[in-house]
């Protein structure tokens, strides 16, 4: 049986939630430096304390981790220790489910290290999500699928967000047709519409590494998560990530998904309205194409937590959020830190609905 057949589904991020979710930084190769791990910390501190103004928030640390987290985020905040490898919770957490008569499930995807990638390690982050669902109280359903919770984006209405060179990239999913995938999404999240990405920004994609070197700066790539480019606002409303420099690469990339966004139904019939979010004026990061992006923000009960990157732009973003979302306060929270490690605010948290 699937997640679907017994009547569960994933609700939209602007439903009610019990709770968020987050990791605490610890040693590793993305935060491989006292200084780096110093200012990762102090970033998740921060999305944490902002998120906490709006709903509760649990961060899981590593053994040992508890009594320095607890200085750094400060009071208000519930803290669990379980082994981990990283920190994006969104990714290596349960996407949890609901049915809609108070019962909770969630789903724990097959995680490898955003396809196995050099510099990861997964052992523990492997088994979090099933750990994070028990510590919630939801059954849990495991599927198959090398997936992750930024991988993905629903309506609520039965309308999945999906990029090609994640779920049937041959680093996730060798051997898995196009229906396979979306069998399996659909059978976990109750949704009845894929719509399809080609593809993520350029600087999500790993460049190679210096012969002889490990991973290169700005290594951090998930291979093209959804979450960094175009996200539900409301059902029939997708916010996307656009460039409007054409010295970017992503000034195609975007264009290219912009109009297949424009040109898309959702599950109940409508066209999509895309709502066109310019990216920061910055083009290059540590010697990379920036993937700075407004659109990895998180929707809390009241509150939109949205990137910053003391950037012109930063206002024009808070803009078009407050025009989309008028009842909740926008929060921007510095998120180039996030960004320098390979993910933003909503990389990190992750929503566990009201039952």
């Amino acid at each position: 049986m699937t997640a679907a057949a017994d009547g569960f589904r994933m609700p939209a991020e602007w439903a009610p939630h019990e709770r968020t979710w987050m990791a605490w930084p610890g040693p590793n190769a993305t935060f491989d430096d006292p200084d780096g791990l110093a200012a990762a910390r102090a970033a998740w501190a921060a999305v944490a304390r902002a998120v906490r103004r709006f709903e509760p928030v649990t961060v899981v640390c590593g053994p040992g981790g508890t009594a320095g987290a607890r200085t750094l985020l400060g009071p208000g905040i519930d803290l669990v220790e379980r082994p981990l490898d990283d920190a994006w919770m969104r990714d290596i957490g349960p996407t949890f489910l609901v049915d809609g008569k108070g019962g909770l499930a969630a789903v724990d995807w097959t995680f490898n290290g955003w396809g196995a990638q050099s510099w990861a390690r997964w052992e523990h982050d492997a088994r979090i999500g099933a750990e994070v669902a028990d510590l919630a109280g939801a059954a849990t359903y495991a599927s198959r699928l090398v997936n992750e919770g930024g991988a993905i984006h629903v309506d609520g209405e039965g309308t999945v967000l999906l990029t090609e060179t994640v779920q049937l990239g041959p680093e996730r999913n060798p051997g898995w047709t196009r229906e396979e995938v979306e069998a399996e999404i659909h059978g976990m999240l109750g949704t009845r519409k894929a719509v399809w990405l080609p593809r993520g920004l350029t600087g999500d994609y790993p460049p190679p590494a210096p012969e002889g070197h490990g991973a290169a700066p700005g290594a951090f790539g998930t291979l093209g998560h959804v979450d960094i480019v175009a996200a539900f606002a409301r059902p029939g409303v997708v916010v996307a990530h656009t460039q409007p420099d054409p010295a970017h690469p992503d000034h195609e990339v975007c264009k290219e998904i912009t109009g297949l966004l424009g040109a898309q139904t959702d599950a109940r019939g409508r066209r999509l309205e895309v709502v066109e979010v310019p990216a920061p004026t910055v083009l290059e990061a540590d010697g990379h194409w920036a993937d700075y992006s407004y659109i990895n923000h998180y929707l809390c009960d009241g509150g939109v937590v949205l990137c910053g990157f003391d950037d012109p732009r930063d206002e024009v973003a808070a803009g078009i959020f407050r025009r989309l979302f008028p009842g909740r306060t926008v929060t921007q929270v510095d998120a180039r830190t996030l960004f320098a490690g390979g993910g933003g605010i909503h990389c990190i948290t992750q929503q566990q609905p009201k039952a």
